[in-house]
């Protein structure tokens, strides 16, 4: 027990205190963080960067990898893009290292105070969230110190000896660390705990090295379990990161393990915990250096052993993805995607409905039926992905524009609704071009679609360009079909009171006029809230963050 429960809280303080500092890293970059990944392109340099980057701040390649993966799923980058982020998570992970390796643990008690005394007085996010980053630090290296004193036991213990011995085959070496980062979750950890076995002279370079290749393979286990439910695109994120990590360890086995720990030992001869951080930073470093050349043979090999599937075109969210709440700036952006996306379903429905009443081809109207049930389902979709990201930390800004989608996605289902009953209404009926009505009727009804399929796509397109002078086109021609449902009513009827037209399907004709209207109240009801940005009447969101 003397060993075990000072291992195990160390240990905990050590994950809790990393992820503690990697949160309030990830928050104060905030939409920085979201404005670097957006801005990545097809250069894989550029997303070596930004991947080396991003672990940096969340320190955690694996959250990295499992961002990419959620990233991947959404539609946010393509393969080639994801594989040199997910080789830059590789290098950033080795900074947690090297931060431990400067042994801080003096400072931890005071790093802590002086976070929790930042904490109570901080009067915004930003400052709280400065100030996790001080905690965080100083609880990692207090768990660090911990698991230090609870494991110097070890030495005394004959058992550790033999087991010790055991590793000495860099096969079962290697098998060790899979085991105890795939355990952990989480690489940083491992590396934790070989430097205090290290900082109390029971392990040295010799063993760690193997141990640290294992590390590396572990740690893909997290991005493998995270594809589970993926598209296929995802799965081969995850498993492009599993075959990057055990290419390079056959390299450094095979070749170069011995040239490498030379140069370590040349580095920093005496200082053991330095050395199991530079061998980390030198395997991770030198792996992409080999590897990255060929990245494109890597994205072939993964699209080979996993090809497409029909499943990934019919996904209910073409934008959105669980593993994206952790990211709320970038989750909140592909809701609008997404809101968009649904936008984009109505208005090809709306052509369907019209070209439905033109020619009654019943192909048309299963078409509808089966756009409406999708429109359906996004709205269920997204309102459940805008309840789930309601419960993270987000700015008054992001709250406000999601209260706006959640509306908006609202206007549009009734939209789907109406398109709907228009169509319902024609079914096994004639068309217009067959009589169903008078041809003054007709010519009405022609009108009134024309202009629903204008207001609709110019709502649509001042949404997505966020363009207020065309929120106030879409006002006016708002106004303008409320008038010619009106007088369209009217003129049918004095045709019916002149026997121009007949009762039957006076009725259908008077609601398809109002499913039209009514269309053309929810298009309005959508530029209504790119008007109300542009005369400032919400505060926390401007046309530019919009």
């Amino acid at each position: 027990m003397t060993i075990i429960l000072p291992l195990l809280g160390g240990l905990g303080l050590f994950i809790y205190g990393m992820n503690l500092m990697g949160d309030g890293l990830e928050k104060s970059a905030g939409d920085r963080l979201r404005s670097i990944i957006e801005k990545l392109t097809t250069n894989r340099l550029l997303g070596l960067l930004v991947g080396t980057l991003v672990t940096m701040v969340v320190q955690s390649s694996s959250a990295t990898t499992v961002m990419v993966i959620g990233f991947v799923n959404a539609g946010i980058m393509n393969l080639n893009q994801a594989v040199g982020v997910i080789m830059g998570a590789n290098i950033g992970t080795t900074v947690t290292g090297q931060l431990i390796a400067l042994n801080l643990k003096d400072y931890a008690p005071i790093a802590v105070a002086l976070g929790v005394f930042a904490l109570v007085l901080a009067k915004n996010n930003h400052r709280k969230h400065r100030a996790q980053i001080l905690v965080g630090f100083g609880i990692l290296f207090i768990g660090l110190d911990m698991m230090s004193k609870g494991l110097a036991p070890l030495a005394d213990k004959p058992w550790f000896s033999s087991f010790l011995l055991q590793l000495q085959n860099p096969l079962l070496a290697t098998l060790a660390g899979f085991a105890m980062t795939t355990a952990l979750q989480s690489s940083s950890a491992s590396i934790g705990i070989l430097q205090a076995l290290a900082s109390q002279g029971l392990i040295g370079l010799d063993l760690a090295f193997p141990i640290l290749f294992g590390d590396n393979i572990g740690t893909t286990t997290t991005s493998l379990i995270s594809s589970i439910g993926a598209n296929t695109t995802a799965k081969r994120a995850a498993l492009l990161h599993f075959i990057f990590n055990v290419i390079g360890t056959i390299l450094f086995m095979a070749i170069l393990r011995w040239p490498v720990q030379r140069l370590v030992l040349a580095i920093s001869p005496s200082n053991s915990m330095r050395q199991i951080a530079n061998a980390h930073t030198l395997f991770n470093l030198i792996n992409v250096l080999i590897q990255l050349p060929f990245a494109h043979l890597l994205v072939n090999l993964v699209e080979k052993l996993i090809p497409l599937t029909e499943e990934d075109s019919q996904r209910e969210l073409k934008y959105l993805d669980p593993r994206l709440l952790k990211t709320p700036s970038i989750a909140v952006n592909q809701v609008k995607k997404e809101v968009i996306h649904m936008a984009e379903l109505a208005m090809e429905n709306l052509r369907h409905a019209y070209s439905f009443l033109l020619d009654g081809d019943a192909n048309t109207f299963d078409a509808i039926t089966q756009l409406e049930g999708h429109i359906n389902d996004l709205n269920e979709g997204i309102t459940r992905f805008i309840v789930n990201l309601s419960n993270e930390a987000l700015t008054p800004g992001e709250n406000e524009r999601l209260n706006m989608f959640l509306y908006i996605i609202d206007d549009l289902e009734r939209i789907g609704d109406h398109i709907l009953e228009m169509a319902t209404l024609s079914q096994d009926k004639k068309s217009l071009h067959q009589g169903r009505f008078s041809p003054e009727a007709a010519k009405d009804l022609h009108y009134l679609l024309d202009k629903t399929l204008v207001i609709l796509e110019s709502a649509l397109n001042c949404f997505r360009q966020v363009d207020p002078l065309l929120a106030q086109e879409v006002l006016a021609m708002e106004d303008e079909i409320d008038d010619l449902q009106i007088h369209f009513k009217n003129q049918h009827m004095d045709r019916l009171h002149h026997g121009i037209c007949q009762v039957e399907g006076s009725m259908d004709f008077m609601e398809i006029l109002n499913s039209l209207e009514r269309i053309a109240d929810h298009s309005r009801n959508i530029a209504y809230h790119i008007d109300d940005i542009s005369r400032g009447k919400i505060q926390a969101i401007t046309l530019e963050n919009f």
